[in-house]
């Protein structure tokens, strides 16, 4: 299993709120947060991990380039600044080792390391699908994405607004395979902005995704937000 890090936001809002750290070097457990999730990756037998960061953020790639050479696991580097994180996936996509799966994540999403791993072990072990989408139950985002999901847990539609029974929101970490790229690639062709925007055409593709709940996710969006991932891993 191969994995991937978007780490090139610009974090503006942690700054204006007098967080002085780049988002990925906040420590939430004794560890920044980046290093807290290739530490998971490590533990969940990464192939590899590649990661995109900004090119403002020099200390997170100082940061990453020294890790590198400390990492019994290929680390793969791109820096470059980008308009959205869907941007930001088609980049770091350029670097995935070919016709894996791989899992890719937000720098800022924050869930239990056993947790993930119960997902990373589903997702490899089924080739019935085309993707897991992880999902969760707690709301915990300003702009939720909803999850609608036949009996079998197979997503049928992203949604912007909640509608009767809806079970899952989506929890920012994107399981996915080979065809997931082509639709990636012509979404950026076709001037599609916006994840969600993209996880709507997989849809429309065809391709069968299952909705994994993966308990509760986190996002530090805000400074406030700190305390909270604190808490919620040292419970």
């Amino acid at each position: 299993m191969n994995f991937a890090i978007i780490a090139a936001g610009e974090g503006s809002r942690l700054v204006q709120e007098g967080v002085a750290l780049p988002k990925p070097l906040v420590d939430l457990d004794g560890r920044p947060m980046i290093r807290r999730l290739i530490d998971i990756f490590v533990a969940c037998n990464a192939e590899s991990i590649s990661i995109i960061v900004n090119e403002h953020m020099t200390q997170v790639r100082e940061y990453l380039e020294k890790l590198r050479d400390e990492l019994q696991v290929p680390l793969r580097l791109v820096v470059k600044s980008t308009p959205s994180s869907m941007h930001s996936f088609y980049e770091v996509s350029s670097v995935f080792p070919a016709g894996s799966k791989f899992i890719l994540t937000t720098v800022d999403t924050i869930f239990r390391p056993d947790d993930f791993m119960r997902y990373a072990q589903a997702f490899q072990a089924d080739d019935s699908c085309d993707g897991y989408m992880a999902v969760t139950e707690f709301i915990d985002d300003e702009k939720p994405l909803y999850i609608d999901v036949d009996g079998n847990d197979i997503i049928t539609a992203f949604r912007d607004e909640p509608f009767d029974g809806v079970k899952y929101i989506s929890g920012g970490i994107y399981g996915l395979t080979t065809p997931a790229i082509s639709i990636l690639e012509q979404c950026m062709a076709n001037g599609v902005s916006r994840m969600r925007n993209y996880q709507r055409a997989l849809v429309a593709a065809g391709l069968r995704l299952r909705a994994y709940n993966l308990g509760k996710i986190i996002d530090v969006d805000h400074a406030g937000d700190i305390a909270t991932a604190r808490q919620f891993l040292s419970e």
